[in-house]
């Protein structure tokens, strides 16, 4: 199984175990700031947001889930193996999602239980889901197809479409399903760009099958 994993994607060289530790730390409270920035943001009427951040919707935005897979996924990526990525991804959902309804019910004054248990769902799958990503860009064909799905999953978080009509759902998603092809792109333009048509192609077979894109 190691071997087979190795092809898909190299491990990188070990690095220190204090290092670790004080980068999962640095992952946590970026996780924190991120979830009680977003709570706080709800919490604020919108034209009392400064304009840009009401002409780009920033408060949707972070209640949406793009930017949050697109973080979890640079995070899985960068880090120095599969289950640091798993350790990594889960610490900060664990801070993003904790300091998001502890601000919601100690300082918001409500608890919507509904959303906490979706949320903690999948903070609870997040490390499975980042110990896959960080094979995505390895070199081989199994890599290319991770890849592939994670665009094609970001992409029916970025648009809207079906019979007639096709649209974004805002100007920050299209920027956060651009950067996510960056982080995954191919030794190559051509690779890369194939990458991204079949991620397209994915996208609208999944929309078939799961036509909820999870917005």
């Amino acid at each position: 199984m190691k071997n087979f994993l190795n092809a898909i994607r190299s491990a990188e060289d070990p690095i220190p175990l204090n290092k670790k530790i004080i980068n999962t730390v640095r992952i946590l409270f970026i996780g924190i700031v991120l979830g009680t920035f977003s709570k706080f943001l709800d919490t604020i009427p919108t034209n009392e947001l400064p304009f840009i951040f009401e002409f780009s919707d920033i408060r949707n935005f972070f209640g949406r889930f793009a930017i949050w897979l697109l973080i979890a996924l640079c995070i899985s990526i960068y880090s120095n193996s599969s289950i640091r990525a798993s350790i990594n991804v889960f610490v900060f959902f664990m801070g993003m999602v904790t300091s998001y309804y502890l601000y919601s019910k100690f300082v918001a004054g409500f608890f919507p239980r509904s959303y906490a248990m979706i949320w903690g769902a999948f903070t609870v799958i997040s490390p499975i889901l980042a110990f896959i990503c960080w094979y995505a860009t390895g070199k081989s064909k199994l890599a290319f197809v991770l890849s592939v799905m994670i665009l094609a999953v970001l992409f029916n978080m970025t648009f809207v479409y079906g019979s007639g009509y096709f649209e974004m759902r805002s100007i920050l998603e299209l920027v956060t399903f651009i950067c996510a092809v960056v982080f995954l792109k191919r030794t190559t333009i051509k690779d890369t760009m194939i990458m991204l048509v079949l991620s397209c192609c994915m996208a609208f077979a999944l929309d078939l099958i799961v036509p909820f894109h999870f917005g």
